[in-house]
């Protein structure tokens, strides 16, 4: 019979140890919330650049207003707000191809398009590349445009600069600009590369499965959602959305009838 076994962290009656450290004596008052999600998915410590490049990737996916997964984190804690766990379950539960998500679908495209880092590239080539790729089937490229950050996504530029700063800025990053610069000739209007474009494009750079990728937005939006379940508590507005909702849901309804 296999046994069972993590090499991720073990207990015993008097200790925690997670990678081989100590995690009182070790880890707590020495590394932050995200160099330890760094050292989950690496097993091992940041360095400097590494630090700032991650936890910089992070803050970015906390928070961007009332999107679709807090409004429905809202509205799920209306009506269960014994449970906050549900809440911010639900508003999870939206981050996909759409929302957030797209970091793994651009991690993916990038990966695929050069399997490894290699500044020699012809990078030009590899976007046209995966620009017809996409065109042929119709589909939307992940991590370009932006409905309504227009005519650039201002997380763009400074992740670039972080990156520049922390020697991130590789042929992935790169490689996810042309994408967007030949999309946007392509389709004869501007489609600027988006936040979660540049973070699929750190995720290779710091040689990342693009698998794991979305789960990055995972955890960063859990602290987001936290903080608007606490506002909502403080001072609600799902009530509001909801009953307006159905006002004119109602509304629309009774006038069609009447036509």
């Amino acid at each position: 019979m296999k046994p069972y076994r993590t090499d991720i962290a073990w207990s015993s009656a008097d200790s925690i140890t997670v990678f081989g450290r100590s995690l009182p004596d070790e880890i707590l008052g020495h590394l932050s919330f995200g160099d330890m999600a760094f050292l989950e998915l690496t097993a091992r410590t940041p360095n400097a650049n590494e630090s700032r490049m991650f936890n910089a990737m992070l803050v970015t996916l906390v928070e961007h207003g009332l999107t679709p997964s807090t409004m429905v984190a809202r509205l799920t804690y209306l009506g269960a707000p014994e449970a906050m766990q549900a809440a911010v379950a639900a508003g999870l539960s939206g981050l996909g191809t759409v929302f957030v998500g797209s970091v793994e679908g651009s991690a993916k495209m990038l990966s695929e398009a050069m399997p490894k880092p290699d500044p020699t590239a012809d990078l030009d080539a590899i976007a046209a590349s995966i620009v017809a790729q996409f065109a042929a089937t119709k589909s939307i490229i992940p991590g370009i445009g932006h409905p309504f950050h227009k005519p650039i996504d201002p997380r763009t530029p400074r992740l670039i600069q972080i990156a520049r700063e922390t020697g991130f800025d590789g042929p992935y990053v790169a490689l996810i600009q042309k994408v967007a610069a030949e999309a946007g000739r392509a389709r004869k209007r501007d489609l600027p590369c988006n936040a979660t474009g540049i973070l699929g494009a750190l995720a290779c750079e710091f040689g990342f499965d693009w698998k794991i990728c979305r789960g990055l937005g995972v955890m960063a939006r859990a602290v987001g959602i936290v903080g608007h379940i606490l506002e909502e508590s403080r001072n609600p507005i799902a009530a509001d959305l909801w009953l307006r909702t159905e006002e004119e849901a109602t509304n629309h309804f009774r006038a069609a009838k009447t036509e």
